[in-house]
């Protein structure tokens, strides 16, 4: 009787597992995507911060000590600090122009988020939209080739005596479609005009429009090491999977080298400094110790006589706070991730192959500006590569060896608190997307297949990713 009762035991354990706990297909590789996972709501680790209202992307990882809280406290308020052009009573914070697209750095991220796209055939009714210009070969760096006299981005302001280079105006083009169970769906298709150019017709070279992307957890993707990023690349597709990222190699400007590119729309910037110092310069029309010459190319003249706030106007010090202050920006924490609709969608964002190129998993080297971030594990949700986004995304414009179809893939990080702090959900590199839904039908070339497997998703399983995308 005993040794029965001891047989009957395990069974009886086994049936009551059955019963209680979440089933496992062990057929299906993806089934343990369905549970939590323990950490999985902290992209950033222990120096992800708690806050998703509409501030969130304004908060500092946890931890500083009392002179980096007054570094990012500094650079919090350059970021807000409107510039005015030269001269000025206030010295220091003058110098702007005589060309730009804003004033300041919150004019195209406001509270350290995403900007707004293009929307009527005013440039001034948008906040963080810029036109990115070159003609056809390469600079001595091997980046894209500025255009005679305008440069390679269009500044449509300028100071007082000084004209701005020209407008952009756009206009949409629906592309009406349906999924596979009938359900219809809507796109539309920016057409840009460049128009009152002032130094030249611009109707003939190439163009990029760019939209500002929000500023949080910049410092973990600086303190990523090469080795890092070039773990996912597989340029050639030797693996046979259809995805072949590849690293964009650019010139680094502060160490005169050609470097890994981490930043920017396609991987154009190798360090957070230099991206930071590249938007005062192309932005503010500020100069610094990066970007030493006045952004005023012949035969703009009235922009070359007009005065400057110094140099650089920029200086060394502020550029150093405010790039301080971009590095320790923390990651929202996500939302809602142990719910049910959303675990489900994470799975089937994971099935679709999505993660192939919105990746997770890197672990943070050495950072000399932050050193206490060294050795977290972060989840961006980017492998921080280009891909091959299809012609219907292309640009056709060159940057570095970045061609016209190809991308660096955006961190997912933070999109589902871009209404709570933008007030809008327009996405990818122009604002086209309305939302996410709109983002993923977009994607073609190497993401094609991901699409097509979304496309082919119940309408229930659709829903469920784009919730679990909304989480991150």
């Amino acid at each position: 009787m005993k040794k029965y009762f001891l047989t009957l035991l395990p069974i009886s354990l086994l049936l009551l597992l059955k019963c209680t706990a979440p089933s496992l297909n062990l057929n299906d590789e993806y089934s343990e995507l369905e549970f939590y996972q323990d950490g999985e709501e902290l992209p950033v680790g222990n120096f992800t911060t708690i806050f998703s209202n509409n501030d969130a992307f304004g908060v500092k990882i946890p931890g500083l000590n009392r002179t980096e809280d007054i570094k990012f406290f500094v650079g919090d308020r350059l970021f807000i600090t409107t510039w005015v052009p030269s001269p000025a009573s206030t010295t220091g914070l003058d110098g702007l122009g005589p060309t730009f697209n804003a004033k300041s750095c919150a004019g195209c991220h406001f509270k350290d988020g995403r900007g707004k796209p293009l929307l009527t055939n005013t440039q001034s009714a948008s906040d963080g939209f810029l036109m990115r210009l070159s003609i056809p070969g390469q600079d001595i760096h091997g980046g894209p080739m500025p255009v005679p006299g305008y440069g390679d981005q269009l500044q449509n302001k300028g100071v007082l005596n000084v004209s701005g280079e020209g407008h952009v105006a756009v206009t949409f083009e629906t592309i009406a479609g349906t999924y596979p169970d009938g359900t219809p769906y809507e796109l539309r298709k920016p057409k840009y005009t460049i128009y009152e150019e002032n130094f030249g017709d611009l109707s003939t070279v190439l163009t990029s429009p760019r939209v500002g992307t929000q500023t949080i957890g910049l410092g973990f993707i600086d303190a990523l090491s090469a080795e890092e990023l070039l773990k996912n690349a597989d340029e050639f597709d030797t693996d046979g999977d259809g995805i072949s990222g590849k690293p964009n190699y650019v010139w680094d400007v502060i160490n005169s080298s050609i470097s890994i590119g981490k930043f920017g729309w396609k991987a154009n910037q190798p360090s957070l400094k230099q991206q930071v110092a590249a938007a005062f310069f192309g932005d503010l029309g500020l100069t610094s110790t990066v970007f030493k010459e006045q952004n005023c190319p012949s035969p703009q003249q009235d922009c070359y006589d007009a005065p400057d706030g110094g140099s650089p106007e920029v200086v060394e010090e502020q550029l150093e706070r405010i790039t301080f202050y971009q590095s320790a920006l923390s990651v929202p924490i996500r939302r809602n991730f142990k719910d049910p609709d959303v675990l489900q969608g994470k799975k089937m964002f994971h099935k679709a192959k999505c993660i192939s190129c919105h990746a997770i998993n890197f672990k943070v080297e050495q950072y000399e500006r932050i050193p206490q971030i060294a050795g977290t594990t972060v989840n961006p949700y980017s492998d921080f590569l280009l891909h091959d986004m299809g012609e219907a995304l292309a640009d056709n414009r060159a940057d570095f060896l970045a061609n016209g179809r190809e991308w660096r893939t955006q961190p997912l990080w933070g999109i589902g608190l871009i209404n709570t702090v933008n007030r809008h959900t327009f996405l990818l590199h122009d604002g086209r997307a309305r939302n996410i839904e709109e983002a993923i039908l977009w994607h073609g070339g190497e993401a094609q297949a991901s699409k097509e497997i979304f496309m082919n998703y119940s309408k229930e399983q659709r829903e469920q990713v784009i919730k679990f995308i909304n989480t991150l």
